[in-house]
Formats: C-alpha cells, structure tokens, sequence
C-alpha cells in the first residue's frame, strides 16, 4: 500500500506534463499557420518639381515646406518624379531618416531621376533596376514612340524589416503632350508586360506622374490590371485633383497611385503650404495599404 500511494500521484502528474505538452504543441501549430497581423505600409508619389524656377517658386524658396511636409507624412517608401540629384542631397541632408536611389532618365546623374526614397529602418531593398519606357528597355537614355525625352521606370522589391513582409514599387513619369497619348499608352502596356513577370501573388505599387486624366486611355490600360487608390477607397481626404501650377487651385488628377494585392486603408492628397510657398507644383499623394505579414 505505502508503494502505491506514491506511484500514483507521480503518475497523474507525468500524465498531466505529457497533456501540457500536447496542447502547447497544438497551439503552436494554430499560430504558426495563422499569418500575423497586417501592418501599415505608407506609399506616397510626388512630382517634387526641378528647381529649374527662378522665381519665387525657385527650390530654395521651398524646400523647407517640401521637408516639413515629408516630416509630418512619414511615408515608408516615396516615388518620386522630376527629381535631380541636388533636391535628394538636400532631402537627405534635411531627412537622414530617408536614403534614396535611382538613376537619371539619360543613363547618368545629369537629368531628372525616378528617385525612390525610403526608410531603411524599416524597409530593406532585395533587388532594384530600371528599364526604359521605348523598343529598347535595357538601353539606357532610349526614346521610341515620337517621345521628346527619355521615360523610364525605377523599381525596386523590398522587404519589411519587422516581418519579412515583401511588395513591389514601380514609379515612374510618362510624357505630359496632348500628342504623347499613344507613346503614354505603350509605356503603361511595356509597366504591365514587366509587372506580368512578378509573381501573381506579389503586393505591388505603381506611383507616378501619368500626365493623363482619369478618363483617358492609359489609365483605362492600367486599371484593367491593378486599382486605382483614389476611386478604391471611400476613405479620400484633401483635394481630387493634383497639378496646380504652384497656385494651390488644381486642375487636374495626373498623379495616381496604383495597386494589387494590398488592402487599401486610404489615400490622402496632401495640400500643406505655408502662406503662398507649396512644396511643388503638384500635390503628393498619399496611400495607406495594409500588407499582411507572411505565416509563421
């Protein structure tokens, strides 16, 4: 009798330990096949105007509006249009939180940039490039299509550092001539013939200037394939319209942000200035998309 009054207590309790065991295992594999919880990913697109001006529009008269602005966003990644070297050593010098690349639309650093700026606290970039919006895309400065200048795409695929977490941004800036229709419509095919090579499940943003309005036929091209932020999302805030010729009173919506496979949050066009002073001549826009964490 004293024999068994101990075996069986150790007994229960072995069995107790194995049940433990058990149920933290299963819960285990529960979470592990439940993908965590999406974060936000802020994506903004922005012609920051060349500081060609020499007026009181010159860069020098705004940059700091342009800084404040971007302060106060903090976007996670920007696609940039009409960029020049000198404007993104100034942002980076104001911003040290950003770091930006891209290459000019000639091949070399002596033109407007694609430049794509981010976070790299946040974001790693896994693999980048550029290609050429005419019949030579791997060539450098190339122009098909009766285009007066270069056009060009600056992409790059990143991955969230928190989770590993992985998209796709293309951005880019198409001709702005009422005659360039066509050369703007075989630029958004050549975007979506390179997108098509991405995996068909893969987060992706195209950001860019598309010098088109919503009706047009570059965007009916684009939008066959991905949804455009503006008009995904009842959660709009500022003014629909983005060029405004440094007045503040738009007149058009030619800067779009566009996408596929992220839950859209809200799109925001940002009108911030300071007195007459506005970062640019366009308005950023804003996209808030929540991009899911992969299973663990």
């Amino acid at each position: 009798m004293p024999q068994r009054s101990t075996f069986l207590p150790a007994l229960h309790r072995a069995l107790r330990v194995v049940a433990l065991l058990m149920l933290s295992t299963i819960a285990g594999n529960a979470l592990a096949a439940t993908p965590a919880k999406a974060q936000t990913l802020k994506v903004m697109s922005f012609n920051v105007r060349t500081p060609a001006d020499t007026n009181d529009d010159r860069w020098e008269n705004r940059r700091q509006v342009l800084f404040d602005m971007l302060r106060e966003q903090d976007p996670d990644v920007i696609g940039t249009q009409e960029l020049v070297k000198r404007q993104a050593n100034d942002i980076i010098a104001a911003l040290p939180q950003y770091t930006w690349f891209g290459t000019g639309r000639r091949g070399d650093d002596s033109d407007e940039h694609m430049g794509v700026f981010y976070r790299p606290d946040r974001l790693r970039v896994l693999d980048s490039g550029n290609f050429w919006l005419s019949d030579t895309p791997e060539v450098p400065g190339s122009i098909s299509w009766n285009n007066l200048m270069p056009r060009m795409v600056t992409w790059a695929r990143f991955e969230r550092i928190a989770d590993g977490a992985r998209f796709t941004l293309y951005n880019t800036h198409l001709p702005y001539r009422e005659q360039d229709e066509d050369a703007r419509e075989r630029g958004a095919k050549l975007i979506l013939q390179r997108m098509a090579s991405l995996p068909a499940n893969e987060p992706f943003v195209l950001t860019g200037d598309f010098n088109a309005k919503p009706d047009s036929g570059v965007h009916k091209v684009l939008t066959e394939t991905l949804s455009d932020a503006w008009l995904s999302t009842a959660q709009r805030s500022g003014p629909e319209r983005t060029f405004h010729n440094f007045t503040g009173k738009p007149d058009y919506r030619i800067d779009w942000v566009l996408y596929r496979n992220l839950q859209l949050q809200s799109v925001q066009t940002i009108d911030m200035h300071r007195g007459a002073r506005y970062p640019s001549d366009h308005f950023p826009v804003l996209a808030r998309f929540l991009l899911p964490s992969p299973a663990r």
